[in-house]
């Protein structure tokens, strides 16, 4: 599947690991991937994150995806229903950040590096190339752009999709401003 990737696509799943080895992860996440295709300048993706206003908001993208890890990788949707049952999430994180220290619901990545100490990439992230080869075919393209992985972290469900879509990157905004003129 890599020989169908593009340089650009090249570069985020680069860029993604390298996100991951400065973070200290033993894994690349979808969480990586989105850092990475948010540093994109110049690309498909980059152009489009730019034009639904996603690029000029990039550290409040960084915020939320640190809120949701701190609240142990529960979305916001995990955190309303919850809420609806009479249980506060932030009431939860606060008590165990008192006795565990602050961070200590974070989700930490699960999985190990290979033996070179380069980060593996978890199952999810592993997912969102392999949809972006589904989009990229649904589209009859031969080649997996960034472009494609952006619209299938978008297209994921999870924080790291709902973080996107929440600044504006939603899968349909996504698709709109890359295929609109080729329909």
């Amino acid at each position: 599947m890599f020989e169908r990737f593009t340089v650009d696509a090249r570069g985020v799943v680069t860029g993604a690991v390298e996100h991951a080895s400065r973070a200290g992860s033993p894994v690349v996440t979808e969480e990586h991937l989105l850092l990475a295709l948010l540093d994109r300048e110049g690309t498909k993706a980059a152009f489009a994150l730019a034009s639904l206003g996603v690029t000029a908001r990039r550290g409040e993208v960084v915020e939320a995806l640190a809120a949701a890890r701190r609240r142990g990788g529960l979305s916001k949707a995990d955190t309303a229903a919850l809420s609806e049952l009479g249980i506060s999430v932030e009431e939860i994180v606060t008590k165990v950040e008192q006795t565990h220290g602050h961070g200590a619901l974070a989700d930490a990545p699960r999985g190990k590096a290979w033996p070179s100490g380069r980060p593996s990439f978890t199952k999810e992230a592993k997912k969102v190339l392999e949809k972006a080869l589904r989009i990229a075919l649904a589209h009859k393209q031969k080649h997996i752009g960034d472009e494609h992985l952006l619209l299938a972290v978008a297209a994921g469900p999870g924080v790291v999709g709902e973080v996107l879509a929440e600044f504006g990157g939603t899968y349909g905004g996504v698709e709109r401003v890359l295929f609109a003129s080729t329909g």
